[in-house]
């Protein structure tokens, strides 16, 4: 029996792998599937050289009795049937479990970037596979693309009004509770909803960042399609600018307020607070 996480090269499988080896699970216990192996030597476990868009490259990734990660791909839109390839080389292996890295709100996630995710979810009921769905609400690193460059233009800009509160983790807190869920039992057929704590608004974002900095920030606001503008000006991809937008929008009708508490017990401790996240990214 292994521990496989899939995308294992990637910021959070890796940090997966990471935080499994520190709980003492054996690297001869754990398989890192990624699609190129000198990505993956360093992280002193076994590798399986396998490619979401290659499905015969999974074969033999997985076998009876693993408990698998399926960390979610990048590709918007060519994400399901990726995931599908997992899903289908799990089901093939009679794996004893598949977590999925999905989306905070599950099927009642009403916003674009939450569609593939959806539908992963479906593939996996559908497969039959013991299942535990892990739906991260937006990571806190990811909640101002630029928080240096905030800092210097004195302005945090988006589409969120002022009063839209979001309930984010960073991506080590999210980490820390796929291994959780991973190295111990009673997860199967459940699905986490994972949240920070606690919620903030952009202004309390920016009035941390300015204490931290030294000077004012302000949060600012403008229309979607002004940001999207912004965004893309900003050498942001066209599509994942559109993808940003419509979380702001998912943001401002509270669809990433939620804070049911799942993470911290899965943790064994409270989320780590937007404020350290700050701080962390202003070095």
């Amino acid at each position: 029996m292994s521990i496989v996480i899939t995308g294992a090269t990637g910021l959070l499988g890796r940090q997966v792998v990471t935080d499994l080896l520190s709980a003492g699970v054996p690297a001869g216990e754990i398989t890192a599937v990624a699609r190129r192996a000198e990505k993956a030597a360093d992280l002193g476990v076994r590798v399986h050289v396998g490619d979401y868009d290659r499905p015969e490259t999974l074969a033999g990734a997985f076998a009876a009795g693993d408990r698998v990660l399926l960390v979610s791909g990048t590709e918007q839109g060519k994400r399901v049937g990726q995931h599908t390839a997992v899903i289908e080389a799990a089901k093939a292996a009679d794996v004893a479990q598949l977590a999925y890295t999905g989306v905070f709100g599950g099927p009642e996630a009403d916003f674009t970037l939450a569609d593939d995710h959806r539908a992963t979810e479906q593939r996996i009921l559908d497969s039959g596979l013991p299942y535990t769905f892990l739906r991260n609400n937006w990571y806190s690193e990811m909640a101002v693309p630029d928080v240096a460059g905030s800092l210097s233009r004195g302005a945090v800009v988006n589409s969120v009004p002022a009063d839209g509160r979001i309930a984010t983790a960073p991506r080590a807190d999210y980490a820390a509770a796929a291994a959780a869920v991973l190295r111990t039992d009673g997860h199967l057929g459940l699905a986490y909803e994972l949240s920070g704590d606690n919620t903030w608004t952009y202004g309390e974002f920016a009035a941390e960042l300015a204490r931290l900095g030294g000077h004012a920030v302000v949060h600012t606001t403008v229309p979607g399609a002004e940001y999207e503008a912004i965004l893309t000006g900003a050498g942001v991809p066209a599509f994942m600018a559109t993808i940003l937008v419509d979380v702001d929008d998912a943001i401002s009708r509270g669809r990433l307020a939620g804070t049911p508490g799942e993470l911290a017990k899965l943790l064994g401790r409270p989320t780590t607070p937007i404020t350290e996240t700050i701080a962390k990214l202003l070095g």
